[in-house]
């Protein structure tokens, strides 16, 4: 299979041949342009890049070949070696750094890696900043430092614990009555940094009975990634076994974040965002004048996003916006609006007040803090949020489909409802809607739906998949 090129970075599969698969000479050739990059809009600062990666087994090859090529370009390297993508991206900022590369396929399968490219903010680059670094990486065209300018590298592995100081100064981190609650909770880490920071950051909130899961970072992943209900069966069980009072569920990089609740039924990952966002409106107009009034009552997450997120935004007399799919685009979408808190439906948090990325660890000390205040079970609290049932299903893209002819039939055809292009081709109805759109991170074609039923959202989804089969045909 090819390389995937996105704003979500660039990702393949470990081994193969030059151009197919993320192999060595590849890593080596994005990591020189990115530090062209970073080079050409810095030409009088000394460069320092923050690294990080998961628990993949390939991490440390790739790690090496990463800070090697920039230290050939001149550029010290900051290794936080195994690092939550938050984490870094933190410490981009904490360190004055000029960017950072996170070393992780995130929600890939094992055998998957990939570079994530950040700017100075810590932010994820620009999809015109990215295709700057692809261009240069096709062009060979680079200048490497003699010995006496070869660049530094350190490695510092405690940098994430600042990234925990910074979450517990947040004024809707309540320590003290998460302490006195007295939580009982297991954590799946997904043999990843996971199960590192999440136990630590647990900790530092109070929480005295931790029960790990797949916590030791070996790299081989316990069960599939995406934080699914079908994958989850494990901490399921055993937070109902266990008698828990929640399962904290992360990704291999900790940017996804999922939660169980006490009768060991997911929450579900779409209304990780829903209720967190519940919660910072509610609190809005105390906490935005500690803000200096620099939010708005406004929300954003992404169209393949519950819309769960703009009834609550709406009970609260705030304002909701989708964004295109990908954090890049959320965070633009989230500074244009003023919004106090975003996301992706995917279990991705964005609370600006701590920084403009996904964020797990924020949004469990957010979430903690707010059940504990309400004195609710996690399953009670589910029930004060909009229901809605959702289906993700997804079709390869073989060569032989022509995806922008594909989904203009599809917009044709629907062309009597609401229909939005901006990201593939959503259809909306009163009550249910339907997204379908290229994957970012894989050759997979997306297939969502939403509805007020499990039964209709299903339907939604074979009506649709039928409609594509026969026009393949």
């Amino acid at each position: 299979m090819s390389l995937i090129k996105s704003i979500s970075g660039i990702r393949g599969n470990i081994g193969g041949k030059v151009g197919n698969n993320l192999t060595p000479l590849d890593i080596v050739k994005f990591s020189l342009a990115y530090g062209r990059f970073i080079k050409e809009n810095n030409p009088e600062a000394k460069i320092k890049i923050i690294i990080g990666r998961d628990s993949r087994i390939s991490g440390e090859m790739v790690k090496n070949l990463v800070a090697a090529s920039l230290n050939s370009l001149g550029i010290d390297v900051l290794d936080m070696g195994l690092a939550s993508t938050p984490s870094v991206e933190m410490a981009v900022r904490s360190q004055k750094a000029q960017g950072g590369i996170i070393i992780t396929a995130s929600h890939n399968p094992q055998g998957w890696n990939a570079l994530k490219l950040l700017n100075a903010e810590g932010e994820f680059l620009t999809k015109i900043e990215g295709e700057k670094i692809l261009t240069l990486s096709e062009a060979d065209d680079f200048n490497f430092s003699p010995e006496e300018k070869l660049g530094y590298y350190v490695l510092d592995a405690y940098l994430d614990l600042d990234h925990i100081k910074e979450i517990l100064k947040l004024e809707l981190v309540d320590k003290k009555i998460i302490e006195k609650h007295n939580f009982k909770i297991v954590v799946d880490g997904i043999n990843s940094v996971g199960g590192m920071i999440v136990p630590s950051l647990l900790k530092e909130l109070g929480v005295k009975n931790i029960i790990e899961l797949n916590c030791e970072p070996s790299g081989r992943f316990a069960h599939k990634p995406e934080p699914l209900a079908e994958n989850l069966l494990e901490i399921c069980a055993l937070v109902k076994a266990e008698k828990a009072d929640l399962g904290i569920v992360v990704d291999p990089d900790v940017d996804r974040l999922a939660f169980i609740d006490e009768n060991g039924e997911m929450f579900g990952e779409e209304y990780t965002l829903v209720a967190i966002a519940d919660y910072i409106l509610e609190n809005f107009e105390d906490i935005n004048k500690n803000y200096s009034g620099k939010y708005n009552k406004a929300t954003v997450s992404n169209l393949s996003s519950s819309r769960a997120l703009k009834d609550v935004s709406e009970k609260h007399q705030g304002t909701y916006e989708a964004a295109t799919v990908g954090e890049v685009n959320v965070v633009e979408v989230m500074k244009k609006t003023k919004a106090i808190i975003g996301g992706e439906g995917n279990g991705g948090i964005i609370f600006p007040e701590l920084h403009y990325g996904r964020d797990a660890l924020v949004g469990i000390a957010l979430f903690l803090s707010m059940i504990a205040q309400k004195r609710l079970k996690v399953s009670e609290f589910r029930k004060t949020l909009p229901e809605y049932f959702m289906v993700k299903d997804k079709m390869e893209l073989t060569t032989n489909i022509n995806l922008p002819d594909l989904l203009q039939k599809i917009k044709d055809d629907y062309k009597m409802e609401k229909v939005t292009d901006i990201d593939g081709v959503k259809i909306d109805w009163s009550d249910s809607w339907v997204h379908l759109r290229a994957s970012n991170t894989e050759p997979i074609m997306r297939i969502y739906a939403e509805a007020k039923t499990l039964a209709e959202a299903e339907k939604k989804v074979s009506e649709i998949k039928s409609k594509i089969s026969a026009l393949i045909k």
